[in-house]
């Protein structure tokens, strides 16, 4: 069976005139500028839905030719090519297995398109704790312990949709977790986006797939070597509906998939399944060099391990706080003085991804930049405050967020919406775990944790004086 890309370069070797879309006509009237990112010979294959092409919609062809040899690889029963992004997958996901009204497990560190998905499902969130560590100044995950108080209090709940690893590459303990939930009768979804390079390295956390989970949703574009927006959906080979999950996808896909996307998906696969262990046990050796190296730079610290947790050693925190830096300071020192763009910052951290495409020039780089952060006397004065949740109580949310999405809501000042039902996330950064959700009952409680937060220093993507509320 031919490969996406084979497919591509047949149909633009056939020499055949073009009397159909895409509007360029193979590149022909292309912008110089479009020119420029992409190659002539790109733009020549950048069609769709010619017969050669297959669709991605019904597979027949070379898609379901890739999709079965990317199941094959991540050890699953289907594997699904997505072009909107691993959010298009975690809806896909939830769209699939989640009915109106039904109760589902959400840790709060969930990702926006955990909302979006139960939006569109119209199931109710109940809202799991995630553990933080004051000495590692990052969120975890949620713990095996949780998970088990959540099942025998709630019995009727659907699943939980799980995020592991996170974006500090913390993962939980997904087999564990699994064997409860399944035990009840439940199901596990996988929010896995930062995980798709996992089980090409017996040093990292278990994959999802292999783990037991039930679907799990993969941006192969964040680690692994696709173009960005590309994803993939994993169906665990004891999932029993999974035609249900392809009808989901194909409601939210568009009918018009781009097939350079789609082909990037296929050559990801194809240089995994080529030399992905080597690749990627090479880029965990590489972390650990790094580790080492910035152990010994003053005012720097970083972990390769966590307590009742797995680690992705590919992400590699680095605390600033020794040089009386934040990490958003640090970040803007880096990034202008000294050419490195780290993953994200925080208020006291920041985080590089070594990935299969770094090798010891790059790693040597940046342990040379980090150097330099110590030549300088900072007089900056970082506050650590308890980013804990308010509290660990296991409770539906009051209304659905799409029974909120389509209500009429207001904002009100802060201490006036006690006893509302909140409209929107309140999050403070770090650790980028909402306060408050959407649907959840504003209390006292948290209006006196988000001003005790806010007086010293904590910070809000918006203005938390404010709310929006049902």
């Amino acid at each position: 069976m031919k490969t996406i890309v084979d497919a591509m370069k047949d149909y633009s070797a056939d020499g055949a005139l073009a009397f159909h879309t895409p509007g360029h006509k193979q590149g022909r009237g292309a912008h110089e500028l479009l020119r420029e990112l992409i190659t002539a010979e790109g733009l020549r294959r950048e069609v769709s839905l010619m017969e050669e092409l297959d669709d991605l919609h019904s597979p027949h062809g070379c898609i379901k030719a890739a999709e079965k040899f990317a199941a094959e690889l991540w050890h699953a029963d289907d594997a699904l090519f997505i072009v909107n992004g691993t959010t298009g997958a975690i809806q896909a996901m939830i769209l699939a297995t989640l009915k109106p009204n039904d109760f589902v497990f959400v840790p709060r560190n969930s990702h926006r398109a955990v909302t979006a998905g139960l939006i569109l499902s119209g199931a109710i969130p109940i809202f799991l704790p995630v553990d933080f560590s004051s000495e590692l100044k990052i969120p975890l995950n949620v713990t095996v312990e949780t998970v088990r108080q959540a099942v025998k209090k709630f019995p009727q709940a659907r699943g939980l949709i799980l995020t592991s690893p996170n974006y500090y590459g913390v993962a939980a303990d997904v087999e564990e977790i699994g064997k409860i939930l399944h035990a009840a009768g439940m199901l596990l979804l996988v929010d896995e986006a930062h995980g798709a390079h996992l089980k090409f390295c017996a040093e990292l956390p278990i994959s999802a797939m292999d783990a037991g989970a039930d679907l799990a949703a993969q941006s192969t574009h964040k680690l692994l070597g696709s173009l960005t927006q590309t994803s993939m959906l994993l169906v665990g080979k004891n999932f029993s509906d999974g035609e249900r999950v392809r009808r989901a996808a194909s409601l939210l896909q568009t009918t018009s998939p781009n097939y350079l996307l789609l082909a990037s998906l296929d050559i990801a696969r194809l240089q995994m399944f080529e030399c992905g262990q080597k690749k990627i046990s090479a880029a965990v050796e590489l972390s650990r060099v790094l580790r080492a190296e910035i152990k010994k730079i003053f005012g720097l610290a970083t972990f390769d391990a966590v307590k009742n947790f797995s680690l992705d050693l590919t992400k590699v925190t680095v605390n600033v706080e020794g040089l009386g830096l934040t990490g958003i300071d640090a970040e803007k020192i880096l990034r202008h003085e000294f050419k490195i763009q780290c993953e994200l910052s925080d208020a006291s951290n920041l985080l590089f991804i070594i990935s299969y495409a770094d090798d010891s020039a790059t790693v040597e780089k940046l342990i040379t930049q980090l150097s330099k952060l110590q030549a300088t006397t900072y007089n900056l004065q970082p506050t650590s405050y308890n980013l804990q949740p308010t509290s660990s109580n296991l409770q539906p949310a009051e209304l659905s967020p799409r029974e909120i999405f389509f209500s009429p809501s207001e904002t009100v000042a802060l201490e006036k919406s006690v006893g509302r039902i909140c409209a929107e996330e309140v999050t403070f950064y770090p650790p980028g775990i909402p306060i408050l959700n959407l649907g959840e009952r504003i209390t006292a409680e948290v209006v006196e944790k988000i001003r005790e937060l806010q007086a010293v220093g904590g910070r809000t993507l918006g203005d938390a004086n404010f709310v929006k509320v049902i």
